[in-house]
């Protein structure tokens, strides 16, 4: 299972990639395999300011709908609009391409919150 080092988790199975003032996020290799072949990614929450831990979306597999929770609070400035095509992004390059959010993150304390990769394998038993 892939779990890169340089990111950050949460107990929900989101990463978190932060770059400068941004954030790019998106599900974890294990979620997307909990989740199955993924269909359909919705994110009806572009260009609005969301606090820590709202659903900012949800993304649709064969056999289930789940929603996605906001790591970090601030403003969703784009959505990884290749997934509307290629969903199935999400399941083949979770971490590069199948990346779902980009967020300009308000409150950079919460960053130190997230889960490393050590703790978060540990979290999943892997």
């Amino acid at each position: 299972m892939n779990i890169p080092n340089e990111l950050k988790y949460t107990k929900d199975h989101e990463w978190v990639r932060i770059e400068g003032e941004m954030a790019f996020i998106g599900i974890t290799d294990f979620a997307q395999r909990e989740l199955g072949d993924i269909v359909y990614v919705e994110v009806e929450s572009l260009d609005q300011e969301l606090e820590q831990e709202a659903v900012f979306g949800t993304v649709e597999a064969v056999k289930t709908v789940s929603d996605l929770f906001l790591p970090l609070s601030g403003e969703i400035v784009a959505f990884n609009e290749n997934l509307e095509t290629t969903p199935e992004s999400v399941n083949t390059d979770p971490y590069g391409a199948g990346w779902m959010i980009q967020l300009r993150y308000t409150n950079p304390e919460q960053i130190d919150h997230l889960l490393s990769a050590d703790a978060y394998k540990e979290l999943i038993g892997a």
